[in-house]
């Protein structure tokens, strides 16, 4: 069965991404199964989305109710659920603000380099500063302010300018931070460059610099923010007052949707026209997420998060073998470092043994699983993990 969806998968599909090794055909919690009946434990949980896992009951309800009342507005009319999951994003942030909606964590961003741009336009500011190895996306413009050459040079020229600076070094941002700049943009800690953490203080010295010269820091948290480290954003966790948040991934637990928020000034640099999108902030997308908080909420998730991820990482520690360089990350989104670019052999060997890991650079495998996942889960996957190690190594 998934030798031949495969076949017909490389007949119609475009091959930006290969053909994918495994079919998936259902889910329940924190684990899938393939058209052939065999089931894998996700530590991948859709890259970071799958935040209550597979056909939580939550999710279910909640889509099927809206789907049966009204699938779609576009940006026209009013709903419920988009105002409603609006009033709770802005209160889960504790500071004045005001949102957009969006599909994706991709357009989330484009809606914060645009509001840079509006910022900018006072004052003749057009610099945006990023960090080398971030990634904020694959259209034009996030893909301009994403650190990664391989991304990003077949692609060029993209929408500058761009200066990009080493990620965790203060005193390479303060330099490059300047008059000029309209926004700085960073993630709370590296995703796609491999569940890298911002070092102590770090975020804050980009907020006093921002300060300082009159740009904006916007904090891309479509990874991190939602309760995947543990906390529902992760540089408010760390006291830092974002001017833009970025948010996707984990928000829908599933369903499409992207949300950027614009916190005090900024939240007012659109004039009506600015900006817009026909399927953002979709009922069905905003029912999804607002089930998805009220589900974190309900079963005190963020305190699970921070418990099993402690759990997880002292698993981590205990990883040995030729292949193992450590381990980093916090709360459910962490990687295992290794001493070679052997990330996607360990991927395949992971996945043989019925685990799903995601080999998201050459030498770091990212977990990055639902947040409902348990410390028995914890102590099922480890030894697959390890074995697939011994595998490889």
């Amino acid at each position: 069965m998934t030798t031949s969806l495969a076949g017909r998968w490389e007949a119609v599909m475009m091959p930006n991404y290969g053909t994918p090794p495994l079919a998936v055909a259902s889910g329940k919690g924190v684990w899938l199964f393939d058209p052939d009946g065999n089931a894998y434990l996700d530590l991948v949980g859709g890259i970071a989305v799958s935040a209550l896992g597979h056909a939580h009951p939550a999710i279910v309800r909640a889509v099927s109710e809206q789907v049966a009342k009204v699938a779609h507005t576009s940006n026209l009319y009013l709903h419920e659920p988009g105002v409603a999951l609006a009033e709770r994003l802005v209160g889960l942030l504790g500071l004045p603000a005001r949102v957009f909606f969006a599909n994706s964590g991709a357009e989330a961003n484009e809606c914060a380099i645009k509001l840079s741009r509006r910022h900018g336009a006072r004052d003749g500011r057009t610099e945006i500063v990023a960090a080398v190895n971030g990634f904020h996306g694959r259209t034009l413009g996030s893909l301009s302010i994403t650190g990664n050459p391989a991304k990003r040079t077949p692609f060029e020229p993209l929408p500058g300018p761009v200066t990009f600076v080493e990620y965790g070094d203060a005193d390479a941002l303060h330099r490059a931070v300047g008059p000029r700049t309209a926004a700085l943009f960073l993630e709370p800690g590296l995703g796609e460059g491999g569940v890298v953490p911002a070092p102590v203080g770090y975020l804050r010295a980009a907020r006093e610099r921002c300060d300082q010269v009159g740009a904006l820091l916007v904090l891309d948290e479509v990874q991190s923010g939602i309760g995947r480290t543990g906390h529902w954003f992760a540089g408010l966790a760390e006291g830092v007052r974002p001017d833009v948040l970025t948010l996707a991934k984990g928000l829908g637990g599933g369903l499409p949707i992207g949300a950027c928020l614009g916190v005090g000034a900024a939240g007012e640099l659109f004039a009506p026209g600015d900006h817009g999108s026909t399927f953002g902030g979709n009922p069905v997308s905003c029912a999804a997420a607002l089930a998805v908080i009220d589900t974190i909420e309900a079963e005190h998730l963020l305190d699970s998060v921070k418990r099993v991820g402690e759990h997880l990482a002292h698993g981590l520690d205990a990883l040995s073998g030729p292949l193992v360089a450590g381990n980093r990350g916090v709360g459910l989104w962490r990687a295992v470092a290794l001493t070679t670019d052997a990330a996607g052999a360990v991927e395949a060997a992971a996945r043989a043994r019925g685990l799903l890991v995601n080999a998201v650079k050459p030498n770091a495998i990212r977990l990055a699983p639902p947040l409902i996942l348990t410390e028995a889960d914890v102590d099922d996957a480890l030894p697959r993990l390890q074995a697939a190690l011994d595998e490889v190594g």
